[in-house]
């Protein structure tokens, strides 16, 4: 007589967590109502819209490279200066120095990479922290950038790139959104499904647990800081194919919106962690409410104010809900 086997009992569904998670999205809809009302006939339009999503690939792209080394518990500060640093390569080895622009690209990632394992051998090597570090090479690397431009503005960089990021057209979205779109999945892919994804998240959550588990945490912090300034370095050809044009201080505005969404990020989709599907979010959430305000006639100084209030209390959102996290990685 063999036994009957026992109905598999399900989990209740935690509406809390799925209230967390959801959260983010909620108060961007929210948002997107509130300006509708305030601004009607302006702001809910395909056009603004548009604009919205084409124009933050060079955030998005940038939030998602820190998010790498912030999941293993470094930080880049770096990375608005490799950023900078790449779409200056780009412009005066593609207009004053006249490479084909597919070298120029492909220069322009390679020291991104470069910069990125710089970074992982002063921190490992010398065991420094990662934010004198990285701000110490990215101050090093704003130098080099005015060195190498003359302190101008390099225009006239090849239209190839230009109409590859901006001028090309999906669904009447600049191709640059689904760059971006496609790169938060494949990273979403790798941190959920990949084994180096799973190593990366254990580091995070604890170097010395993970070490003791025969995860090389030198190495998988190392990788991270190499793919942040790989990613970096992306984001800075997005940049330079969006303007046409490269000038030694602009994209230095972006770290501090970028951080602000990586850690805004880590309240939404999975609670308590970064992930990129967040990130992708947070960086919509910021640019609406920037957007909205500035149709509203809002002053230039409420960028600012908006996102460095957003990064504080991102920050606190997060270590609060990362707090009431299990030890997983579920």
């Amino acid at each position: 007589m063999t036994a009957t086997p026992l109905p598999a009992v399900r989990a209740p569904i935690d509406w809390k967590l799925q209230a967390e998670r959801f959260a983010l999205l909620a108060a961007w809809a929210a948002l997107i109502g509130l300006f509708a009302v305030l601004i009607p006939g302006t702001f809910l339009t395909w056009r603004t819209f548009s604009s919205i999503l084409g124009s933050q690939a060079v955030l998005v792209v940038l939030a998602l490279g820190l998010l790498l080394p912030l999941t293993a518990g470094d930080f880049d500060l770096s990375a608005a200066s490799v950023l900078v640093f790449s779409a200056m390569f780009v412009a005066v080895s593609n207009v004053t120095w006249g490479w084909p622009i597919g070298l120029s690209l492909l220069g322009a990632l390679a020291t991104g990479a470069i910069v990125g394992a710089l970074n992982a051998w002063f921190i490992l090597f010398f065991r420094i922290h990662s934010l004198i570090v990285t701000l110490g090479l990215g101050t090093f690397l704003n130098g080099m950038t005015l060195w190498l431009s003359g302190s101008q503005t390099i225009s006239g960089i090849s239209m190839t790139l230009v109409d590859a990021v901006v001028i090309t057209r999906i669904l009447g979205i600049p191709a640059a959104f689904w760059y971006g779109l496609a790169l938060c999945l494949v990273l979403w892919y790798a941190l959920e499904w990949s084994m180096a994804g799973r190593r990366l998240l254990f580091v995070g959550r604890g170097r010395e647990v993970a070490r003791l588990n025969g995860i090389s945490v030198d190495r998988t912090r190392a990788a991270a800081l190499i793919l942040s300034g790989a990613l970096s370095a992306l984001a800075g050809v997005l940049y330079a194919g969006m303007t046409g044009s490269a000038d030694p201080v602009s994209g230095q505005g972006l770290l501090l919106p970028a951080f602000a969404a990586a850690f805004l990020g880590a309240t939404a989709i999975y609670p308590g962690r970064f992930n990129p599907l967040g990130t992708l979010l947070s960086v919509y959430f910021l640019i609406t409410g920037i957007t909205g305000l500035s149709m509203l006639g809002a002053a230039a100084h409420v960028q600012s104010l908006f996102y460095g209030g957003a990064l504080v209390v991102a920050v606190a959102l997060s270590q609060l809900v990362r707090k009431r996290q299990p030890q997983n990685f579920g």
